[in-house]
């Protein structure tokens, strides 16, 4: 017993020792400077794309002085290790004139280079030559994510009802085998996992689709049934929710947490995830802050 909890407070250590070591390394690369009257905000949250060419990060530009700041900007990008940061190079990127007290979003166009897996990385924003004037994380994804539906599938195809084609190709790019129930009944699909949507409205939706989910769960089946938009005075609901039907389970996601599936590796990440709970449903319980989310 003594000897596990010394490996688990060893894994701990290490994590929360690589955590400093790179809240450390980002400290160095956005090094503070009392000169710069410009100042790029940090973010609340890590920013994630895919990698490759065009990728647009925004960032917002604040001028805290009481005069114009006429600003010479670059961006460099450095990729991220837990212990190194590796320059990738570094373009000139904008003139720009921020008045007094005055806040910008603007945006960069960046390439990130080919990688297998998650990647962090840091783009610094530069004024004139080489004064910092902060940065932001970057987290990088190759773009067959959805592959990782493939294990949870099993051995039978992924069934997807996807009437926007949104999904779909996605899935054959990642190489994932899927049914398209489309062409078929809810009812005659006999794998483990089923995505029902995209949808684009309610008027989409087959009349009698919540009966014939109901009864693919019922049968076993795990469903993400991913709704449509919500229309005018939609009653408040949560974001996604789990709901057990005899031996499967439905989990119910709103339609923003799916939207961008092609652009967003966050919205791939998150189906992933909900596939996951449909698969093995957990229960609710009161928020626990010493606990670490363990959605993506």
């Amino acid at each position: 017993m003594h000897s596990k909890r010394f490996a688990q407070f060893g894994c701990g250590f290490a994590a929360l020792r690589q955590s400093a070591i790179l809240a450390l390394l980002l400290a160095v690369l956005s090094t503070f400077t009392a000169r710069a009257q410009l100042q790029a905000l940090p973010d609340k949250d890590v920013r994630r794309v895919f990698f490759g060419e065009g990728r647009t990060i925004t960032v917002l530009l604040r001028n805290p002085g009481a005069s114009p700041v006429e600003g010479d900007l670059r961006t460099r990008l450095y990729q991220a290790s837990s212990a190194t940061a590796m320059p990738l190079g570094e373009a000139p990127w904008k003139k720009l004139t921020v008045l007094p007290g005055q806040t910008v979003l603007e945006s960069a166009t960046l390439t990130f280079p080919s990688i297998k897996a998650e990647t962090r990385f840091v783009v610094q924003w530069l004024e004139g030559t080489n004064e910092v004037i902060g940065t932001t994380e970057v987290l990088a994804y190759p773009p067959d994510l959805l592959k990782n539906l493939k294990p949870l599938a099993g051995e039978d195809p992924l069934g997807v009802l996807d009437p926007q084609n949104q999904l779909k190709p996605l899935l054959k790019a990642a190489t994932v085998e899927c049914q398209d129930l489309e062409d078929t009944t809810l009812e005659d699909y006999h794998g483990k996992l089923a995505i029902v949507g995209p949808f684009q409205s309610r008027a989409q939706m087959r009349e009698g689709l919540p009966n014939r989910i109901k009864a693919l769960a019922q049968k076993g089946v795990a469903v993400v049934w991913i709704q449509p938009p919500p229309e005018k005075r939609q009653a408040l609901k949560p974001s996604f929710y789990t709901v057990p039907e005899g031996k499967g389970a439905v989990v119910v996601v709103q339609s923003n947490l799916a939207a961008g599936l092609a652009e967003r590796p966050q919205a791939q990440l998150d189906l992933i995830y909900f596939c996951k709970l449909a698969l093995a449903p957990e229960p609710l319980g009161l928020p626990n802050p010493t606990i670490n989310d363990t959605r993506p």
